[in-house]
């Protein structure tokens, strides 16, 4: 593995942090959480299909996404995956996809090349995860808590035979979906709301905060596919599931849109299950997480991103006959 980091040599840039003393300019609730950790820090990010695996967070069995990330990561680096501190931008759940999932883990080197790095995890890892980028990160970089925003995409096919290369995807509506009434019925979401009728009680211990913020919420026409995008200043356990899952009710004219603003405005998750149960999570994707600005500067002295490497056919040498 000697080719794959650099030990601390004369000339070798300084740790990217030291022990989580480096200054900051995010405000408090951006810097709560962080643990306090000595190393170089590393950015991620990682697409996969969630179809086999028990959401992201680390669990033995069934297999999550992050241990599978860990196991990889200290078969490569040789350090123990407490020492590795890798966080996730979002604890997605059990069949819920990603193409922008973002991580940051720390090692006790510094590599010369993020290429070779790149490519050992891409090929330990199974086929259904892959690295897209590695990067280096400034100690400021949190992948949770730097995060500005997230986007999420659900799938719904809404036709009477469903296309079998979408099956693990998309959710199929049965029912003939009215896609007006559902984009009436999003404008709803916009803005600053608490969705307490909108999430699941959580499984840790932390109380989240049950206000957020609605950028956007676009309901897209795509042949016999519906795609529900939605940005926002994050989301709690379940939250994306059953906003979209009242919005198939409401696209199956089963009720008004007007709905969306009483559940609302009743923060009564038991309210939300008088209409609709969550939405399959197979339909679910996180496509990306937006960071503070200041958070995504590379640090002096690293090695340049990785996004893999290309492989190119030499130019034949034999003469020509």
């Amino acid at each position: 593995m000697l080719s794959l980091r650099m030990s601390h040599a004369v000339g070798l840039p300084a740790p990217l942090h030291l022990n989580g003393n480096s200054s900051s300019t995010t405000s408090d609730n951006v810097n709560v959480g962080k643990p306090s950790v000595t190393g170089y820090k590393w950015r991620l990010v990682i697409a996969y299909d969630g179809t086999h695996y028990a959401g992201w967070q680390y669990q033995q069995s069934p297999p999550t996404i992050q241990c599978i990330m860990e196991k990889a990561l200290t078969r490569i680096t040789k350090v123990e995956r407490e020492d590795l501190h890798l966080v996730g931008a979002g604890r997605t759940d059990a069949g819920v996809h990603a193409w922008g999932q973002v991580a940051h883990f720390v090692t006790p080197f510094n590599y010369d090349s993020l290429d070779t790095l790149h490519a050992a995890l891409n090929g330990l890892l199974p086929s259904d995860i892959r690295v897209r980028e590695i990067s280096p990160a400034v100690p400021e970089f949190h992948a949770r808590f730097s995060a500005r925003s997230k986007i999420y995409h659900y799938k719904i096919y809404n036709d009477t035979v469903m296309d079998p290369f979408l099956r693990c995807y998309a959710y199929r509506s049965t029912y003939k979906l009215n896609p007006e009434a559902m984009k009436e019925a999003a404008k709803y979401f916009i803005g600053r709301h608490d969705f307490s009728a909108f999430a699941n009680a959580s499984r840790n211990d932390r109380a989240p905060n049950p206000v957020k913020n609605i950028f956007s919420l676009d309901v897209i026409e795509k042949g016999a596919l519906l795609q529900i995008e939605v940005e926002g200043s994050g989301f709690m356990y379940r939250q994306v599931r059953n906003m979209v899952a009242l919005l198939i009710q409401i696209g199956r004219e089963a009720m008004p849109p007007g709905i969306v603003h009483m559940i609302l405005a009743s923060r009564d998750r038991k309210e939300l299950a008088k209409y609709s149960l969550s939405a399959p999570p197979h339909g679910l994707c996180l496509v990306a997480v937006n960071y503070i600005e200041q958070h995504m500067q590379l640090p002096s002295g690293c090695p340049p991103k990785s996004l893999g490497r290309s492989h190119t056919v030499s130019k034949c040498k034999l003469p020509c006959c």
